[in-house]
């Protein structure tokens, strides 16, 4: 980290003692860090987060005409949720805030309005698992005909300087195409990288290698990498599309920054050194929800409406209360549900212990399990 980002700390005098005492308090933790609980002033005033704030993108992938330009659309699209999700926080609240925990059963439902032409686009994301934390989701426009449905959840670990979180879980990815056939792509997840802890000023880096596999044969490699504490350049990353049989035979290469701009290396499917992504002139498009009063008791928004109203409005002591409020309900319903043997329930998501589906696509990716289990949406 370069020392003029060292020297600017984003959190208020008040709150940096508190701030030591938790870096302090998991640098001593032993196991998964998703277990602790996190001071009020460091908490995003959200929980489930979504992958649908580039629509046009999204409907860009069926649009395309080729299995080699649909690749390339689904990578873009990819690439193009990355700032939305991992920098977004650090940019409206000046350092990277822990999303709120999602309680089990929690949902968020939301909806890109249609544009006119191509239907609207829906949102369903469950909290399916407390521990581990794992949020099931489905992004889906049906008039286009396509669909993305994963699940996340994460290990986190401290290694003495970062938060290293492992993303556990994947996305399927499927385009209806007009000859009735069907298109699927696997995509892996990131790891990531929470620096800046000593100097509070956390902020998120992507690190390792993530995929995107395409049942056409064709498999895009990412490559992240940051900056680190004495060189890198922030947020940056490589993406390559080839053959799964001849994975050195490259048809595109982009580079780049994910939060930035990135241009084309090289390939034949896109004009070398022209744009691939530009993520400052592409404004993100915030879902569209019921109000709060219309939602079900059950919904995000209104699960953590007071937690939400006191963080943004600084006034942490009413956050931190009703936060150790839904934390205390929860228990009382874990507790009831041990005492009398039952399970709690999906409300759009079913288990799939071993997905054959993801076996078939996994094996290409080096570095993923061969098995792994999914969600899929029941209704």
């Amino acid at each position: 980290m370069s020392s003029d980002k060292a020297d600017k700390c984003a959190l208020p005098a008040e709150h940096r003692c508190g701030w030591m005492s938790f870096i302090k308090s998991i640098a001593s933790f032993s196991g998964d860090l998703s277990k602790m609980t996190a001071p009020s002033f460091i908490l995003s005033p959200v929980s489930l987060t979504d992958w649908g704030e580039h629509p046009d993108m999204f409907l860009a992938i069926a649009q395309a005409k080729s299995p080699e330009e649909r690749m390339v659309a689904v990578v873009r699209w990819f690439i193009g949720t990355l700032k939305g999700q991992y920098t977004s926080r650090n940019t409206s609240m000046g350092s990277e805030k822990k999303p709120l925990n999602p309680v089990l059963g929690e949902v968020f439902l939301g909806k890109w309005p249609s544009d006119g032409t191509h239907g609207e686009t829906t949102l369903i994301s469950e909290q399916v698992s407390h521990h581990p934390p794992i949020t099931a989701y489905e992004l889906q426009n049906k008039q286009v005909g396509v669909t993305v449905e994963g699940h996340s959840g994460q290990k986190t670990s401290f290694n003495g300087r970062s938060i290293i979180v492992h993303q556990v879980g994947h996305a399927m990815l499927r385009v209806q195409l007009p000859d009735g056939e069907q298109e699927h792509y696997l995509i892996s997840l990131p790891t990531l990288s929470i620096d800046g802890l000593w100097f509070g000023s956390p902020y998120i880096e992507l690190t390792d290698t993530s995929y995107i596999h395409s049942s056409t044969g064709l498999l895009a490699t990412m490559s992240y990498s940051g900056k680190g504490y004495f060189s890198g350049k922030a947020h940056s990353y490589t993406a390559t599309v080839a053959s799964d049989k001849a994975p050195s035979t490259l048809l595109f290469e982009a580079s780049g920054d994910w939060s930035g701009v990135s241009y084309v290396k090289k390939g034949t499917l896109l004009p070398a050194n022209s744009v691939f992504w530009d993520a400052n002139a592409s404004s993100r498009q915030e879902v569209s929800v019921a109000p709060i009063s219309e939602q079900g008791e059950n919904e995000s928004r209104r699960i953590w409406k007071t937690v939400a109203e006191g963080i943004r409005t600084g006034n942490y002591d009413v956050a931190s209360k009703d936060k150790s409020r839904i934390e205390q309900e929860q228990r009382v319903l874990r507790k009831e549900r041990e005492k009398n043997g039952t399970k709690h329930e999906y409300t759009y998501f079913k288990h799939i212990p071993d997905d054959a589906e993801y076996a078939i696509l996994a094996g290409a990716c080096k570095g993923l399990p061969a098995k792994q289990e999914s969600f899929r949406r029941t209704k």
